[in-house]
């Protein structure tokens, strides 16, 4: 059988091949995992070569730069034409004796399917020549190197006038490298410096800075420190723009019309999209109100998280996004923005649920918020009479919460409190689930006092309260 020669430099163990859409195990920052992920951009900065990538079935937010030490270029998929990926199912070849082969450790994390496949001669070169050749990538009808700058995010400043509505989402551009990638370095808000965790479309000027600063009162954008420093000088804002509505020690709350305080509503939605992957951008927020949380002392009102929602709802939703601020994560916060947005949905006498899909960190603060507030109720249930079992229906704990009947059922199946047994649903109370109640009850010190809510619904199917 006659061996086919091929060109070892191809099989270098060099990340110069590696071009967009290729896909391989790159070690995650600050661990010792090796998960696959895909390189979505390559920029050279001060003559190193970076890689921009994409875990993947990790969140986005874990996305990152990382320098070629990172990949395990023995495992890569190249990117065809039709969007799937080949692998060269080859190893680097590792010490044997005094020879010296791979200068980069083997990736403990193997790529699925890789190393089962089969490849003769032919097959080889070829994947080789790819790899070498894998330097173009398509755009629209031209070939174009891979080598040329990436394009800048798009330029989207606020409008100042009113127009009709644009869903301004940027969840159908998951095809766009350009939004898929994160764009702001760093933002300063307040006290608070906060690495950003995903794209959003600040405008041209911003994006190319260190830092961005941010008036944590009327939340405007400024490129400098020296910047936002004389734009404090002129904001005689101490609050957010709008009517307190709930104010208990140190916990505030205030309505804001996306109409009335357009600029304040359509900032803070730019400030969210940093945080919030599947959060759809209203450039136009008149059918929204926002309800924003902050922390007083002496200085002012300080923004720790907020939520929107549609004035008028088809589909009930009570919440449309929601957002607390990285500083003040895992204290609370969350669940208190969560009870306070049931608390409006009892006082207008409706039952609520969030809109979908929720983000991963949104379904588990939901999810906790729910248990809780069922298993409460089921652990303080009296029977109506001496000698009988406490009664409730699913229908009487949807009064009492606000909750919408769907996430009541769906909180009790995920609890394994519920059955379905002769076409109704029995309730069967779990000690688990009631020891996992009582734990959260101790944990959870923060919560909503009605008596502290000041607020009247409005009808706002009368579009002249707009």
């Amino acid at each position: 059988m006659k061996e086919e020669i091929v060109d070892k430099d191809l099989f270098s163990d060099s990340t110069a091949s590696v071009v967009e859409g290729c896909r391989l195990p790159v070690r995650m920052r600050n661990t010792e995992d090796w998960p696959l992920a895909e390189v979505l951009s390559v920029k050279d900065v001060c003559n190193i070569r970076m890689f921009y990538v994409h875990y993947i079935d990790f969140n986005k937010r874990l996305d990152d730069w990382v320098s070629e030490d990172f990949l395990d270029t023995r495992k890569i998929q190249f990117p065809r034409k039709d969007g799937t990926q080949v692998g060269t199912g080859l190893s680097t070849p590792k010490k044997v004796g005094g020879t010296t082969g791979s200068s980069r450790p083997s990736s403990p994390l193997g790529v699925s399917g890789a190393s089962d496949l089969t490849v003769n001669g032919s097959a080889l070169l070829a994947a080789a020549i790819q790899k070498r050749n894998g330097r173009k990538r398509k755009i629209g009808d031209k070939e174009e190197p891979s080598d040329t700058p990436s394009p800048a995010p798009p330029s989207t400043p606020a409008p100042t006038t009113p127009g009709p509505r644009q869903s301004g989402s940027l969840v159908t551009h998951h095809d766009d490298v350009v939004t898929r990638m994160k764009n702001i370095q760093m933002i300063e808000l307040g006290r608070h410096r906060i690495k950003p965790w995903y794209f959003a479309p600040y405008p041209q000027e911003m994006v190319h800075q260190a830092c961005i600063y941010i008036c944590e009162f009327c939340l405007k954008y400024r490129k400098s420190e020296k910047c936002l420093e004389r734009h404090l000088m002129k904001c005689n804002l101490r609050h957010p723009p709008g009517n307190e509505i709930y104010r208990k020690q140190t916990i505030s709350f205030f309505e804001i019309d996306g109409r009335k305080n357009k600029a304040y509503a359509q900032n803070l939605c730019l400030l969210a999209k940093l945080f919030l992957d599947h959060k759809t951008l209203y450039y136009d927020t008149d059918p929204f109100l926002f309800y924003v949380m902050t922390e007083v002392d002496s200085r002012g009102f300080h923004i720790v998280g907020y939520f929107s929602k549609e004035k008028e709802s088809s589909e009930d939703y009570n919440v449309a996004c929601i957002l607390t601020l990285p500083p003040y994560q895992r204290k609370g916060y969350g669940k208190l923005l969560i009870e306070f947005s049931y608390e409006l949905s009892k006082f207008e006498g409706k039952t609520g649920s969030p809109e979908k899909p929720l983000s991963d960190l949104g379904l588990l603060s939901y999810r906790s918020y729910w248990a809780f507030t069922i298993c409460d109720i089921l652990m303080n249930m009296k029977p109506s009479s001496e000698g009988e079992r406490p009664q409730i229906t699913i229908n009487e704990i949807c009064e009492m919460t606000s909750i919408k009947k769907e996430d009541v059922v769906s909180t009790l199946q995920h609890l394994n409190l519920i059955n379905y047994y002769k076409g109704q649903y029995v309730l069967i109370l779990n000690e688990e689930a009631m020891k996992n109640c009582i734990k959260n009850k101790e944990k959870w010190k923060l919560h909503i006092d009605p008596k502290c809510l000041h607020w009247t619904p409005k009808d706002w199917s009368k579009r002249g309260k707009w």
